[in-house]
């Protein structure tokens, strides 16, 4: 031994950085243990012996001092001498001298957040060795997402949830497959095993077959006086196709109607529907032949259709526009301008209001006449402002014979507390013109308000498009080139009769109004407030909706 001072560990006291410990020389040993390389010695170099062969039991002191120089060792490197040390038998002088320097003794089977076993943590011991002023006893903090062996953790759900699969594994088959929708049987869905079952959703079906068009909506109650759309489907069948000339049906028309109503009807059978209604409109109330219509749409599709009164028409389009009606209004005149008639409701909001649209209806009347039959008459394809003009004189001469009573909301027709209300093709039309919209949206159009000069300004510009024009327009198409001219000659007289600075679009009618009546007739509304959270959560990855 030199006559150098030397430090022990045990003392309480820490040497300096970059010090050697029984005077070795820091430049190998650290360098060492710092580069990870591990240099084969013999047990003097893992075993804390000093370079004479005398055991000093403060090999690991050295660790911790190349620790304060700023070496980081591998883990797995740690791992070797921490075996190597057990051989020499040292843990007892790595304990004390780990003690002293403020790290936690070694215990088997303890695990930290690192990710690392307690031998396996530098300086031998639990923990690092604590830097003078650091505060001692801190565990270091867990990683975020990560177990504390270090493998990522297994995705967590919840009761009943599915494993959601890939599409690389669902591809190539090794993945279990998700529980898919078995079919309907007794008015609910049956999966696979599910772990939770969802109660089944009331749903409701609404089916309108008009003189144009044939509509279906699938909806479920939601909040009151709202539902959410399950399924739709509407497709132009022109069911009226020239009965204004011969009073019957044609069988072409027949025909496209009943193609569309199978499509309805195996949308119905694939749904647990809980009530349902479907009615005809002007064209089956007008046509000779309707009734014998409705018996083969019974035998070919198994639906049964109910011919509606243009009074109950006209009811079921205001039921169906209640949402779109605020609190600043104290009346207004709703209408539906359809294929083969024009409903016209006169609503007044100023006594005893209620949520009830319907209940305030004073006046309504309905025009034996719609953009199918008015086109036929006067041509649709070739408008000219002159044949414009005379539809408009047309649809003047029955508004005329129309005589509502004195209303308290309309004695001022000229208030902005008195609006029109548009639900029907020709004003959805209008809105997407004055949007200039590349392809119909319902999102945009649906609650639009359009003023005087707007629904101008949309005339014009429809009387000067001749039909190729009207037809590559993406709002109308070609389906509807033909008719729209003369849906808004209808619309024209009826601004005439009531004038109003402002007029709102609806994208809604009969089927909306059909849904609202029958969820509040069977108080579809108050099970889905009682039921509101567990109804409407959404499905599990993998679970049909």
């Amino acid at each position: 031994m030199t006559g150098q001072t030397v430090t022990d560990l045990r003392d309480g006291e820490t040497p300096n950085a970059g010090v050697s410990l029984a005077g070795e020389r820091p430049s190998e040993r650290a360098k060492a243990a710092t580069d990870g390389v591990e240099r084969k010695r013999g047990d003097s170099a893992v075993s804390g012996s000093d370079p004479d062969g005398a055991p000093s039991g403060r090999g690991p002191a050295s660790i911790s001092a190349s620790k304060e120089a700023g070496a980081a060792p591998v883990g797995r490197r740690r791992r070797r001498r921490r075996k190597n040390a057990n051989k020499s038998g040292a843990t007892n002088g790595n304990q004390s001298a780990t003690a002293q320097a403020g790290a936690v003794p070694s215990v088997p089977g303890d695990r930290h957040g690192d990710g690392r076993d307690a031998g396996q943590a530098e300086g031998q011991g639990g923990r690092p060795a604590v830097k003078p002023g650091e505060k001692k006893g801190r565990r270091r903090r867990r990683k975020t997402g990560r177990e504390i062996q270090g493998r990522p953790l297994a995705p967590q759900k919840a009761p009943g949830q599915v494993r959601p699969v890939s599409r690389a594994a669902a591809a190539s088959g090794q993945a279990c497959a998700a529980p898919t929708a078995a079919p309907v049987t007794g008015g609910s869905l049956a999966t696979e095993a599910p772990a939770v079952r969802r109660p089944v959703d009331d749903l409701y079906a609404a089916l309108d077959l008009g003189t144009n068009n044939c509509r279906l909506l699938i909806a479920q109650p939601t909040r009151p006086g709202q539902f959410r759309v399950v399924d739709a489907f509407s497709r132009i069948v022109r069911l009226g196709e020239g009965l204004d000339a011969t009073g019957r049906l044609s069988g072409d028309a027949m025909d496209r109607a009943i193609e569309a109503l199978k499509i309805c009807a195996g949308k119905l059978k694939n749904r647990p529907v809980r009530g349902h209604r479907l009615i005809a409109t002007e064209a089956c109330r007008q046509a000779q032949n309707g009734a014998e219509f409705l018996h083969r749409v019974e035998a070919e599709t198994g639906l049964k259709l109910e011919i509606v009164t243009r009074e109950t028409e006209a009811r079921l389009a205001v039921a169906g526009c209640s949402s779109l009606v605020g609190r600043d209004t104290d009346g207004l005149v709703l209408f539906d301008i359809g294929g083969g008639s024009s409903e016209i409701a006169m609503i007044d909001l100023t006594e005893n209001r209620t949520n009830r649209l319907a209940d305030h209806i004073k006046a309504w009347t309905s025009l034996p006449v719609g953009v199918v039959t008015l086109s036929e008459r006067h041509g649709g394809c070739l408008v000219t402002p002159e044949v414009f003009a005379a539809m408009v004189e047309e649809v003047d001469a029955m508004l005329d014979a129309f005589i509502p009573p004195a209303l308290p909301a309309f004695s001022g027709l000229g208030d902005r507390r008195i609006h029109l209300l548009g639900t029907s093709g020709t004003v959805t039309t209008l809105a997407g013109l004055h949007l200039d919209l590349p392809r119909y949206d319902r999102r945009k159009v649906d609650g639009l308000w359009l003023s005087n000069d707007e629904v101008d300004r949309m005339l014009e510009r429809l009387l000067s498009w001749d039909f190729e024009a009207r037809a590559a327009n993406p709002c109308i198409g070609a389906d509807r080139a033909d008719l729209v001219l003369a849906g808004c000659a209808i619309l024209q007289s009826i601004r005439k009769r009531w004038p109003s600075e402002r007029m709102r679009v609806a994208d809604r009618g009969l089927r909306e109004g059909l849904l609202n009546e029958m969820m509040a007739s069977d108080g579809a509304w108050r099970r889905a407030g009682r039921n509101f959270r567990t109804r409407n959560q959404r499905p599990s990855p993998g679970e049909s909706p």
